[in-house]
């Protein structure tokens, strides 16, 4: 019975537009039993990405609204499902795996639970990861990009800061997982990034450390000086958190790194460049890049389909011989423009009505905001 509860929660997880496969041996139910109890797995199964007030949702499945609310507000206070205000009410809704349920069990990532995610990802993760429009894009080191080059906000990881009204950081729950496996990475940890456009947002969170402008920028600072990709949701609006990614632990760039998958991440508009009067050949962008983009023929040579333009080598070179610039409109794909808009194409691309998720709410700017 309980694996029952835990297949249909799985398969309701799949029907959104992020994706949640199954495994052949049932990866991914040992997962949600770890994270859910069977209670909270049946509920979670009935749940819809529109967020509904408790009475909304007795009425729908048949329960009593009163107990019925307690046990929502348990499961929003543990990450397991999201909830906002509503005009009349809080209401609760559910929330995809990944982006989302997997990225709030920060606090409670022990061993097992990374052993029990990584089966699952080396199983499975690879199929969500292949599928377009991708969970994440690249958004360059400002310092990076040449000065007289016009920046949109959605493309600049410091005026994403600047215009956001809270700013909160957290430990990176994929560099967490990877210690726990014993197989930890040298950049560090207190460098996720969550933005709200609500003035006090993460004041009380147990999970979120609030920081002010200043935190905010100074940590966007400090992830790219240890080599850190910058990525955001792949959407222009709606932008509510900044990772600070590696190859070497992140669940997305890993899908490059060990899964062989060479566009796991969205590029972003721009790509490096090299002034080879400047450059020298001293490799020490060799030691930045992520993404083997870079090879020494002498000077510096960048492979324009590899480099991601997220700017990381451009702060290394001692020499300041690289630069990053914009690239021609048509290397540039189209970026949707909300994330709703995402999660429809995401929903044709792998099949599924997208009008089912047509009234659904931006999960990103519920994640966190407690």
């Amino acid at each position: 019975m309980e694996k029952d509860v835990y297949k249909l929660l799985a398969e309701q997880l799949d029907s959104l537009p992020n994706g949640f496969p199954a495994t052949k041996d049932g990866a991914e139910l040992r997962l949600l039993a770890k994270i859910f109890s069977p209670e909270e797995a049946e509920l979670a199964a009935q749940l819809h990405l529109t967020l509904e007030t408790p009475e909304q949702i007795a009425t729908r499945i048949g329960s009593e609204p009163e107990m019925l609310r307690q046990q929502l507000k348990n499961m929003a206070r543990r990450g397991v499902i999201t909830t906002a205000r509503l005009d009349d009410g809080l209401g609760y809704g559910l929330m995809p795996f990944v982006v989302g349920i997997y990225e709030m069990q920060v606090a409670s990532m022990d061993a097992e639970l990374a052993h029990l995610f990584e089966d699952y990802y080396q199983q499975a993760f690879g199929t969500v990861l292949k599928v377009k429009p991708q969970f994440h894009r690249v958004i360059p080191v400002g310092e990076s990009i040449r000065n007289d080059m016009e920046i949109h906000p959605f493309e600049s990881a410091a005026d994403l800061v600047k215009t956001a009204q809270s700013w909160g950081v957290l430990d990176c729950i994929c560099r967490k997982q990877k210690a726990l496996l014993g197989d930890p990475c040298e950049h560090p940890v207190d460098v996720c990034m969550i933005l709200s456009e609500r003035p006090g947002a993460f004041k009380g969170s147990t999970t979120v450390q609030a920081i002010d402008l200043n935190g905010a920028l100074t940590t966007l600072q400090r992830a790219a000086k240890a080599g850190l990709v910058h990525s955001v949701s792949n959407s222009q609006e709606g932008i509510s958190y900044i990772c600070n990614c590696c190859t070497c632990s992140c669940g997305i760039l890993r899908g490059m790194s060990e899964l062989g998958i060479a566009d796991v991440i969205a590029h972003s508009a721009f790509i490096n460049t090299v002034d080879e009067t400047s450059c020298n050949g001293c490799e020490i962008c060799l030691d930045y890049c992520q993404f083997d983009a870079i090879s020494i023929d002498g000077v510096a040579r960048v492979n324009r389909t590899r480099c991601v333009g997220c700017g990381v080598c451009v702060l290394s070179c001692p020499n300041e011989a690289m630069v990053l610039i914009r690239r021609p409109v048509e290397e540039v794909l189209p970026i949707p423009e909300t994330h709703m808009d995402w999660g429809r194409q995401r929903a044709v691309e792998r099949g599924i009505n997208p009008a089912a998720i047509e009234n659904s709410v931006d999960m990103n700017n519920k994640l966190y905001q407690r």
